[in-house]
């Protein structure tokens, strides 16, 4: 990907010019009070961000400043020792739909619906939707379903699941529709308790007469006006430019070429988190595969064109008993892009890990004089790379 090739050749840039490699991911950050920041490209303004936050942060948690020590000690047996940090920001948003549609409908009972055409693959909609609607109206979330791509529902538009997008697009068009239903509950709470609108005040989840201990529940509300409260809510299509800082530790084996991650770092900026815990299990998936992508994972091709990588026994994917520890912290600066000030995460492990793992296995073996291998990091390539650079040595 882009930042594996941008990162790479920050590291080499480094390694000829004898700058500091993060003494020049410094010099090139982009400052927090230059955001908006509008770059070359016409459709690309980045909304926000604090690079140079996120670099401090990362490099702090994974105590980059020790590292001499920790690479000395693998020496000792025998082991090289690598560490890299990586900086990137992404695309996350847009498509080919003029906006992003919701629908949310509530029942004889008071129970309500959100139809939406984003369907979810792991992401955890079923859970964080109800949860944005939930904190706008003050209700529980068990009241609230999602049903996404329901074929009995009403006509919603939209693009559904793609580009790290949900939360910004349908999260923001949720929370457009709760407004309007907390100020068309105003109207209805306000009758029900013989007043003007203007009288009435909201507040986690009840409305109340100003100066007074008259009030009505949202619950309330819903149970007993039900269908009134229907609305729809959309957004145009949303764009955010999410960003990171990444740190991995690896050891490499040159006995057998086999590479260890024994450590990794993650600062991420997705912008206002909603699910901490969602929003980690995005990053940390993403990493895996990320991982798994510099680690394992290769398609050969014979000559002919016939995959000779066909089957889960040929090709490598990531495992868990090979994952490192991670340690996953958010440096969340709103997108102004958004009612809800997100950014998208969907994708921001995997752009990090790339490079990241990449330039921390090319660190370790530096010292060998090795400046560049091809993916996958594989035993066999490592140690064929390994045993050629001695054989160069010698000549």
């Amino acid at each position: 990907n882009v930042s594996y090739l941008a990162e790479g050749l920050v590291e080499e840039a480094a390694r000829e010019t004898g700058i500091d490699r993060i003494e020049l991911r410094r010099r090139n950050a982009i400052p927090k009070e230059a955001f908006p920041y509008k770059t070359p490209i016409p459709i690309s303004t980045y909304d926000s961000g604090d690079p140079a936050g996120l670099l401090d942060d990362v490099l702090r948690l994974a105590q980059w400043d020790s590292f001499a020590s920790r690479r000395e000690q693998s020496k000792k047996q025998g082991k090289l020792r690598g560490l890299a940090c990586s900086l990137f920001v992404e695309p996350a948003g847009a498509g080919g739909s003029p906006k992003e549609e919701v629908d949310i409908r509530f029942g004889a009972s008071g129970e309500a619906s959100i139809y939406a055409v984003c369907g979810p693959s792991g992401q955890g909609h079923e859970t964080v939707y109800p949860e944005v609607m939930a904190e706008i109206v003050g209700v529980d979330p068990e009241l609230i379903t999602l049903r996404a791509g329901d074929p009995d529902g009403p006509p919603v538009m939209g693009d559904g699941t793609i580009g790290s997008r949900s939360m910004m697009a349908y999260g923001g068009a949720i929370a457009v529709a709760a407004r309007e239903i907390v100020r068309k509950a105003q109207d209805l709470a306000a009758k029900d308790l013989e007043v003007s609108p203007s009288d009435v005040e909201f507040s986690n989840g009840t409305f109340r007469v100003k100066g007074t201990d008259l009030s009505v529940t949202m619950t309330q509300i819903m149970k007993k006006h039900g269908p009134a409260l229907n609305t729809k809510g959309d957004t145009p299509q949303p764009r955010s430019f999410p960003s990171g800082a990444h740190v991995a530790e690896v050891e490499v084996d040159p006995e057998t070429g086999r590479v260890e991650v024994l450590a990794y770092y993650a600062v991420d900026d997705c912008g206002r988190v909603i699910n901490h815990v969602l929003l980690e299990g995005q990053v940390h998936g993403g990493i895996v595969q990320g991982l798994g992508q510099g680690m394992g994972e290769h398609a050969v091709y014979d000559d002919t064109g016939q995959l000779l990588t066909a089957s889960f026994m040929d090709y490598a994917m990531p495992r868990a008993d090979e994952q490192p520890a991670m340690t996953l912290r958010d440096r969340p600066i709103p997108s102004p892009n958004n009612p809800l000030g997100v950014k998208g995460a969907g994708e921001a492990g995997t752009t990090g890990a790339v490079p990241t793992v990449s330039n921390a296995v090319i660190d370790a073996l530096r010292p060998l004089g090795i400046h560049h291998l091809e993916f996958p990091f594989s035993p066999s390539r490592v140690w064929a790379a390994i045993r050629e650079a001695g054989s160069q040595r010698q000549k």
